[in-house]
This record gives C-alpha cells, structure tokens and sequence, in this order.
C-alpha cells in the first residue's frame, strides 16, 4: 500500500503542495530568527532568553513537521473525497508564535533606545 503523498499530485495548480513550502519557509524563518535571537540577547536576559529561543526553535521544529503531516492528510483526503476539510490550530499557535518574537523585538529595541 502506497501512501497517499507519494501518488501524484492532486490538482494542476499544486496548491496543497505549495501550502506546504511556505509553512516549511515559515518554520525555517522562525527558528532562524529564533536562533539569532538567542545570539544577539543572550548577554542581555541569559537563562530567560535562552528558553524563550529553545522553546521557539522547538515551535519552528513542530510546526515543520506538522505541515507535512498536515499535506500527506489533505492529499489523502483530496484523492478520496475531492473537498478538503479547513484546519485552523497549526496556523494560529504560530501565529501567535512569531507574534511574541516580534513583540520580544521591539520592547529590546525600545529598552535599548531608552538606555542609551
């Protein structure tokens, strides 16, 4: 029995498998930035900051796989039943995700314009 990613693909367009680069492209980013951070603050909140990179590179890491899991899913569900079902949870934990790293940025950059 094959698996329902290795068939090939379900539309012309490669949607499903487009959504899934760019949430690839997405966790990549988010746990590169996630690393730098750590590089670039860790002077300044040491153990916090540490944990707060760990913890966000792990996000980037799950979010990774479950995009494709999430694709080999929605192909299987493509192939046999032609509609596809919507799913939301992924999306907004990262969401949420790179919304606390950008939040974490500009209160570094504002502590660091009013230590100046």
């Amino acid at each position: 029995m094959t698996e329902g990613y290795l068939d090939k693909p379900f539309d012309e367009g490669l949607q499903p498998e487009r959504t899934l680069l760019a949430w690839r492209r997405t966790a990549l980013s988010f746990g590169l930035a996630c690393a730098v951070s750590i590089k670039v603050l860790s002077g300044r909140g040491g153990v916090v900051i540490l944990a707060l990179g760990v913890i966000g590179m792990a996000l980037a890491v799950a979010t990774y796989v479950a995009s494709a899991r999430r694709y080999r899913g929605a192909h299987a569900e493509l192939v046999a039943t032609g509609s596809l079902q919507p799913s939301g949870p992924p999306a907004a934990v990262l969401t949420l995700a790179v919304l606390a790293l950008g939040l974490a940025c500009v209160i570094y950059l504002v502590t660091d314009a009013l230590a100046r």
